[in-house]
């Protein structure tokens, strides 16, 4: 699977995009949100977000209405297919990642297995 198959298969929803938006204009100096994909949690592996300055010359870019999240290939492989959201529950706000390829995940919905 290529690159540019894997990119057009995570997709950011329009909320998610608008939340990142406020957040990236509330912190002078960093204009992106990177999601990355490392080993651990209760589940296996955990979603990590940050806000960064720019990018790697290797990391793919999803821009939807004026955000732009970066991936990393390697977090990119696990992410296939996923869609980033953000979500305002009773228990709280956050960005919530529905992955078709966890066969898992933990309540808190930041950690997953494969």
């Amino acid at each position: 699977m290529t690159t540019e198959t894997l990119t057009a298969n995570v997709t950011v929803t329009e909320r998610a995009a608008h939340r990142i938006a406020e957040i990236v204009a509330a912190d002078a100096g960093k204009s992106m949100l990177r999601v990355s994909v490392e080993g651990g949690g209760c589940s296996g592996f955990s979603y990590h977000f940050d806000l960064v300055e720019g990018s790697a010359p290797d990391d793919i870019v999803i821009e939807r209405a004026g955000a732009k999240v970066l991936i990393d290939p390697v977090s990119l492989e696990y992410m296939a297919g996923s869609e980033i959201d953000f979500v305002d529950e009773l228990i709280g706000a956050s960005f919530k990642i529905q992955n078709p390829n966890a066969v898992s995940s933990c309540g808190c919905g930041t950690s997953f297995a494969l």
